[in-house]
Order: C-alpha cells, then structure tokens, then sequence
C-alpha cells in the first residue's frame, strides 16, 4: 500500500506465490492466535492477502460460516476462493468501525510508506476491529541479517540512498521500497496508533518449528529453551509477531 501522502516512491507487492509456505503460514497464525479464538471469529480480515492462499487456507480452516475479507493494492492472487477481495489505493480501509472480531496483516506494514503511512495503516486497522476483537501482526525486523524481500545482506541497515545503490547494483530492482523498523520503533507505532499489545514472537517460533520441523533436532533443541533465553536474542529476531487489542478511546 502506497503512502498516503508525500514524496511518492514507487512499491512494489513483493507477494509470496509458495503455495505450500503461504498454506503453512495460515497453519502457524491460527496455531498463535489459538483454534478457540480463531473458531469463534465470526467476522475476519486480512490487510495485504497478496496471492490469496492465507485467506483461502483460514477458510478451509474455519467453520464455514465464517465471513472472510482481503484487501491489497494490487490483485496478484492464486486462490480465489472461500472469501471475498476488494482492490484499495492506500491505507485507507473500506469498511465501516468495528467490523471484525479477527484482522490479520501479515509483514505489511513494512510496504505501506513513510511513518505517516505506517500509523495510518495501524490506525485503519484498529478502526474496524470490534472491541472485544484482536489483530495478528507480523513484521521483519530492520536488523535481521539477511532482508527478506531482496535476499541481500544487511540491506535493511543501510541509509536509504546507500541501500538504493545496492539494490541497482545488484540488479535486483531501481531502488529498495521497503521500511522494516527496529523493535522499539514498532512498538512505538503501535503504541501511537492505540493498540495494547503482546509480543508472541517467542511462540511463533515454536509453532513454525513445530509446523514445519516437527521432529527434527533443531525443533527439539529449541523447545527445550525457556522463553526467556529465547527472549534473550529479541533484538536479532527476524520477524517479529504480536497479538494487539484496541485500547478504548477516553
């Protein structure tokens, strides 16, 4: 989603085509949000639902009376079923305040623009989820070693003119579109945009062991851990995972 106002920069969807890891993907969100809470999700939303396949997977998941909507900017879907897509423009959502008891954005924000685009995406996104409702949000960490969207080596640390260059130069695009931001920006977003939040980063890497490791040494290793050794590398962590719930406004 592009920025909402300002100095314009071209984006791109960067949508995950991997059927297969999408179909997981869906797997690990229900597995951290909880089946109970998932299956009594009555209304649910995915911002940024890129090929499709998370919105078409939580459906087949689901109860089946379950009502499902995606939005994105750009329709790059591979499946197509089991719920309903809207194209939108920005950040802007079109859907009336308190619509949905569940909303999921997935390693979106990221793709949305400057700070004023990112809070506003949060800010939609807390509109029309219900008060008593909750949102899965993920995002990649700036200092993750390698970036996740250009496969290039410290990318993400880089002064956005330095990071422009090494994108042409490796002939992986004409500039980098991205803005992952550190942990204690991301919290402070959230915590801009009203959102109460959990950090469920240390579950998510048991559930994605657990989901596409299961059995193997490393997953074994890992889930020996205590959270709060896991904890310990929070600032290093890929990705990032939290369960927000909308703060009542005063």
């Amino acid at each position: 989603m592009p920025e909402s106002g300002g100095l314009q920069r071209s984006r791109e969807p960067h949508a995950s085509i991997d059927r297969a890891g999408r179909a997981l993907k869906a797997r690990k969100i229900v597995a951290i949000i909880g089946l109970d809470r998932f299956s009594q999700a009555n209304r649910i939303l995915e911002v940024g639902c890129g090929s499709g396949v998370i919105s078409h997977t939580l459906f087949d998941l689901g109860n089946r009376r379950q009502t499902i909507e995606a939005v994105d900017v750009k329709d790059g879907r591979i499946d197509t079923e089991g719920y309903r897509f809207t194209l939108v423009s920005d950040t802007s959502l079109p859907f009336a305040d308190d619509q949905f008891d569940l909303v999921i954005t997935n390693h979106v924000i990221e793709h949305v623009g400057d700070e004023s685009a990112q809070i506003n995406h949060l800010r939609e996104i807390k509109r029309v989820t219900s008060p008593g409702g909750m949102v899965y949000f993920a995002a990649p960490n700036k200092w993750r070693l390698i970036e996740p969207h250009f496969r290039l080596p410290l990318l993400s640390w880089l002064p956005r003119r330095a990071s422009d260059t090494y994108v042409r130069l490796t002939g992986r695009g004409t500039h980098y579109d991205c803005s992952p931001m550190s942990l204690r920006r991301l919290e402070r977003l959230l915590r801009t945009a009203g959102f109460a939040f959990q950090n469920r980063t240390t579950l998510a890497i048991r559930e994605t062991l657990a989901i596409e490791h299961q059995g193997n040494a490393l997953s074994r290793v890992v889930n020996a851990l205590p959270d709060w050794i896991l904890t310990m590398g929070m600032p290093l962590m890929p990705t990032y995972v939290f369960q927000l719930t909308p703060e009542s406004t005063p």
